[in-house]
């Protein structure tokens, strides 16, 4: 059954709303925009309805408040009045209300117009999934192609959008970063982060897979992974706008490799010149390449790669994002690349 939620200072009017739709949904009833706020979060509607006349915080503001919510924003609102106003509906819908229906409109128009916007709505989440399970298989086919390389463990590219989630997360949870990082972007680098080692299409097999120390002109030709994977990237956002995350994975294919005290590459950048998600890459890709077999040496254990992550505070990494390490280090465990068995590990799988 779908939830509606009724939000309106009139007791009177929120019996009468409740008796209406009662027979079809399920209703929560508020009696002010930020009650809503509570309610709506612990009990997420599929739509809401809210009342434009309101004290303290009136239909405007509850709406303006509902759609700064993570949890709440995409939720259908619907704005009641007491009377039609042309102007007042205008400025309902620019605010981002979905409809503007006057009290007085009969029960059975009422509840045909929230049934076409719930199934409006439900039709556009599903729409927006199967969108996001195409892309998430365009990223999968990446991951392969990088794979072919013979570099990368089965494993290791998905993880690192795991490992970038959680610092998100947890520098959030923090307020270390304030405005600059918002969950929505934190969705946004967790997905592009599987994108940031594909520029190493761009790099000999030979080279790669090389099972001892590379000469410094090897070592060059393996740099240019970060610029061969930015451009790929940077062609497939200006063609793909709106997909976000694709601008993230640009720039975090083109930074994962600088260094916060400037001594990194392709651009030597240096602290806060280096874009947020890069520095999370950064730390995220160390994390996974330390706790990974290489063609050269086994996997690290969990304990000596936060070592390392550590060792490099301020001169590597970020110490902002280090101190998620220091602090919560031992969440990482239970992250899936932590998961492999004892017999994949002992495997000596090809990366470098």
């Amino acid at each position: 059954m779908k939830h509606i939620l009724v939000v309106d200072d009139n007791l009177t009017a929120l019996k009468q709303l409740e008796a209406q739709l009662a027979l079809r949904y399920g209703v929560s009833l508020a009696k002010s925009g930020r009650l809503a706020l509570q309610i709506g979060r612990s009990e997420v509607p599929d739509l809401i309805l809210v009342d434009t006349e309101m004290p303290d915080m009136d239909g405007f503001a509850a709406i303006a408040a509902l759609k700064n919510d993570p949890l709440l924003q995409h939720i259908p609102v619907i704005f009641l009045s007491e009377d039609y106003d042309p102007a007042m509906e205008v400025r309902a819908l620019e605010a981002g209300a979905v409809d503007f229906i006057p009290k007085t409109t009969h029960t059975d128009i009422l509840l045909h117009r929230i049934e076409l916007h719930l199934q409006l709505f439900a039709y556009q989440h599903h729409l927006e999934h199967t969108i996001k399970e195409l892309e998430d298989n365009i990223v999968l086919s990446f991951m392969e192609l990088v794979g072919c390389k013979g570099d990368t463990a089965d494993n290791h590219l998905p993880a690192t959008g795991d490992y970038v989630r959680f610092i998100g997360q947890e520098l959030l949870k923090r307020g270390t970063f304030g405005a600059a990082l918002t969950g929505e972007e934190v969705e946004l680098i967790g997905r592009a982060a599987p994108f940031h080692d594909i520029g190493k299409i761009g790099i000999s097999d030979l080279i790669l897979m090389k099972p001892g120390p590379l000469s410094p002109e090897e070592y060059e030709e393996v740099k240019k992974h970060t610029v061969i994977g930015g451009q790929v990237l940077g062609f497939i956002y200006e063609r793909n706008p709106e997909q976000l995350y694709f601008k993230y994975a640009q720039l975090m294919a083109l930074g994962h490799h600088e260094r916060f005290d400037g001594s990194g590459y392709p651009s030597g950048l240096a602290g806060e010149d280096i874009p947020l998600c890069s520095r999370i890459m950064a730390a995220a890709n160390v994390y996974s390449a330390c706790i990974t077999d290489r063609i050269y040496r086994p996997a690290y254990s969990h304990a000596e790669a936060i070592g390392i992550i550590i060792a490099g505070k301020g001169t590597e990494f970020d110490p902002r994002i280090v101190e998620v390490f220091e602090n919560a280090g031992g969440a990482f465990r239970f992250l899936p690349n932590n998961s492999l068995s004892e017999s994949a590990k002992s495997k000596r799988m090809l990366y470098v």
